[in-house]
């Protein structure tokens, strides 16, 4: 859990951190999470996020910062991960006592005690049912910008609702973990933002509103335990009494919609229309701000969060610094000097000789293998050294490009890159 405080001039004045394993150790967690065993259950426990909270604050606190000069608050959250109210939670919420860390008094708030996450990858079977019940994958994410994904939030719900359909009964209400962040701070529930809620495979992205045939394919009464989506900049009220008698916040300071992180990676990067981010790390991740998307079975479309009328584009490619460490390694000796030498020596469109390289199996598209072809188009089984690695560099961003474009983005000429 992160914090980081900015004066009007965008100076950050204040900067902190709570680590879940290191912090927080009698929750047990191993990078935050718990893999379950069956190795596809992924999982994280609520209160250790809401533990977290309190720690930072309170770090803040002797350290002698301000609360009472913040004018707004915001936040994000990790993309798909859910929060499980139990019944009559609103009223703990809306009335915890001032002198009580917030932890205190919401242990017995949380129908699910271990909230399904991001890396969770348990829902294959409620995936396959939803994408049937609504007349197909493609029809699914030309709705929602996504085909069925295991982590996405409808299918997470499914599958608690047909596991245990009492805890989902005993469930008032389902946050995503920026709405539930962002409901600690208003002491209510706070409402889904749209940019956040494009990630549920339940959100009708055209339209701003739950998709009826979506939410039944997955679970009863589910549109009343969502509540209303709003835009991803709506200010959602003053901060709870809670936080002005504990901290010494004013009573004014505005709660801004929380969204989820990659939304907030495109408006953190100030991107426009026609700009493109790339994030090289262990999966690449490219989002882009579009205008007229055109949802496809791979990446994701999700609701603009800077502009509610237009849509931002997400892809991920799995094979990313790693791929790119292992051709270093067996073509440059191990050294990023040698390896850029190596690839300032060819030339541009590397003479007609292109390679695909996946070490796993690939995200976009579902592929696995290196293949090698030659300016004759002809499959041969290795390349030079040197043609190897602008192969790799040209190959990896070609297929960024060409599936940014089935998404619906155009290149445009630049000013500025």
């Amino acid at each position: 859990l992160k914090v980081i405080a900015i004066d009007e001039q965008l100076r950050v004045i204040y900067e902190d951190n709570v680590h879940f394993d290191k912090d927080l150790p009698e929750f047990k967690t191993q990078g935050g999470v718990y893999i379950h065993s069956d190795r596809l259950t992924i999982t994280s426990p609520v209160l250790m996020w809401v533990k977290a909270l309190d720690m930072i604050l309170e770090k803040m606190k002797s350290s002698g910062f301000n609360f009472s000069q913040v004018r707004a608050l915001s936040g994000a959250g990790q993309q798909h991960g859910s929060v499980y109210w139990k019944k009559g939670s609103i009223q703990i919420l809306k009335n915890a006592p001032s002198e009580l860390p917030l932890h205190q008094s919401l242990k017995g708030c949380f129908s699910v005690s271990n909230s399904p996450i991001w890396m969770d990858s348990s829902t294959a079977s409620q995936c396959r049912e939803l994408e049937k019940a609504v007349g197909g994958a493609q029809h699914l994410a030309s709705v929602t910008g996504s085909r069925a994904y295991e982590r996405f939030t409808g299918n997470q719900i499914a599958k608690i609702y047909s596991q245990n359909p009492e805890v989902y009964k005993q469930t008032e209400r389902i946050s995503l973990v920026s709405s539930f962040a962002a409901s600690l701070f208003l002491g209510t529930y706070a409402p889904i933002d749209y940019s956040d809620g494009s990630g549920m495979n339940l959100l009708q992205i055209w339209e701003k509103a739950w998709s009826k045939s979506c939410l039944d394919a997955c679970a009863p009464g589910l549109e009343e335990k969502l509540g209303c989506p709003v835009p991803s900049h709506s200010v959602l009220g003053p901060i709870s009494p809670y936080y002005s008698q504990r901290y010494g916040f004013s009573p004014d300071c505005k709660i801004v919609a929380f969204t989820g992180d990659n939304p907030a990676s495109l408006a953190g990067m100030r991107l426009q229309e026609g700009d493109i981010a790339i994030s090289l790390g262990t999966s690449d991740t490219l989002f882009l701000w579009i205008q007229e998307p055109t949802p496809a079975l791979e990446g994701h479309i999700l609701c603009n969060p800077v502009d509610s009328q237009t849509y931002m584009a997400l892809l991920c490619f799995k094979n990313g610094s790693l791929m790119r460490e292992r051709i270093r390694d067996d073509c440059a000796s191990g050294s990023w000097d040698e390896f850029s030498k190596a690839l300032s020596s060819t030339v541009a469109g590397n003479s007609g000789n292109l390679g695909f390289y996946f070490d796993v199996m690939e995200i976009t598209p579902e592929a696995v293998g290196i293949h090698r072809f030659n300016r004759d188009n002809q499959k041969v089984p290795r390349f030079p050294k040197e043609v190897e690695i602008r192969a790799l560099i040209e190959g990896q961003f070609m297929a960024k490009r060409i599936h940014a474009e089935k998404l619906g983005y155009k290149v445009c000429k630049y000013d500025e890159i």
